[in-house]
């Protein structure tokens, strides 16, 4: 049984969301796949391809993880640990929400499962990678041992696994790669939009030395102490409109606007910070997609909106960025 969840863009709205405002945000062509096979002993077995990772856990001991690792988020939620101490390692999601999942089916397995996992999603850059592995895993379980569930039941189980970690998820991840397309999230509500046809280009600045959780933390104060959430919500209504509206005029003031207000919380690094002024001098625009980084000089991905490709090609070989090609995906977690 094999499972792909696709990756996805914030168009606008980062951060802000968390706290409840709108966002906009497209799936685009990178996926999460999993593969669940039977086994003939009572283990489960992870195979993740990209992180050159195997081993092979007993139920007892994927339990005792996850109890282990719900300790450590609750001591997270106290103040007594940063939400980085709560995942040692990326593997661990995967094996946590395999586990939080098929606990919550209330099925008794009676052989092991192979977990193959390989994805095409670059790990810690804003794309959504976790949310994808949440899904695909949830989703290949649910086809292996022919169970349905509802959209809404996903997104629960896919909540409480990446609250673990990020610390406080907006679902915003989990609902695009589930849905698929692009989406417009307001009051927890869903409407859907249509693909973006400007040209539009994904820059990898390189893995963040902070993660989305330790972002958000540290962009925390900036909202609870200013009006900024606001003006994030002005931006991705104002980008929503253009969007309906095909003004691509319109589209690049809300990306300006919007990365302004991104370095208004400082998540996004000063070289990064030079890359962008240099796209806006030759007519473009450009802001980070994901939770940028409050350390270092990588920010993750970068959306640049631009008619000269070929300036753009240049302007990345000089920072020594890589350049990926990027189409909308109007299919959501689904089986091949």
């Amino acid at each position: 049984m094999k499972v792909l969840a696709p990756g996805k863009l914030i168009l606008s709205g980062e951060h802000s969301v968390v706290y409840g405002q709108p966002a906009l945000a497209m799936a685009v062509n990178r996926y999460v796949t999993v593969t669940a096979t039977p086994q003939f002993t009572p283990h489960i077995s992870f195979d993740l391809t990209d992180f050159a990772y195997q081993s092979r856990l007993s139920l007892t001991a994927l339990d005792n993880l996850k109890n282990r690792i719900k300790q450590k988020y609750k001591r997270f939620l106290k103040g007594d640990y940063t939400i980085r101490r709560v995942l040692h390692k990326p593997v661990e999601l995967a094996q946590v929400a395999f586990t939080l999942f098929v606990e919550s089916l209330n099925i008794k397995l009676t052989q092991g499962i192979n977990i193959h996992m390989e994805s095409t999603i670059p790990v810690g850059c804003g794309m959504g990678s976790s949310a994808a592995t949440v899904l695909s895993i949830a989703h290949a379980i649910a086809n292996y041992l022919e169970v349905d569930l509802s959209s809404e039941m996903f997104l629960r189980l896919g909540l409480e696994a990446e609250n673990l970690q990020h610390g406080y998820s907006s679902g915003l991840d989990l609902r695009v790669s589930l849905h698929g397309g692009c989406i417009y999230l307001n009051d927890n509500q869903v409407s859907l939009r249509p693909a973006p046809t400007f040209p539009m280009y994904l820059i990898n600045t390189g893995l963040p030395e902070t993660t989305t959780g330790v972002c958000i933390e540290a962009a925390a104060p900036y909202f609870k102490t200013s009006h900024i959430a606001d003006d994030f919500a002005a931006v991705t209504n104002a980008m929503d409109a253009a969007l309906l509206n095909g003004s691509l005029q319109n589209i690049k003031l809300a990306i300006h606007e919007n990365h302004n207000l991104l370095t208004q919380i400082k998540v996004v690094p000063t070289v990064v910070n030079q890359f962008i002024t240099e796209v806006e001098n030759y007519g473009g625009a450009a802001k980070i997609c994901g939770a940028g980084a409050v350390a270092g000089n990588n920010a993750g991905v970068v959306l640049v909106i631009t008619d000269d490709e070929h300036s753009l090609a240049e302007l990345c070989a000089r920072y020594q960025y890589s350049l990926l090609p990027i189409q909308c995906e109007a299919r959501g977690v689904h089986v091949v």
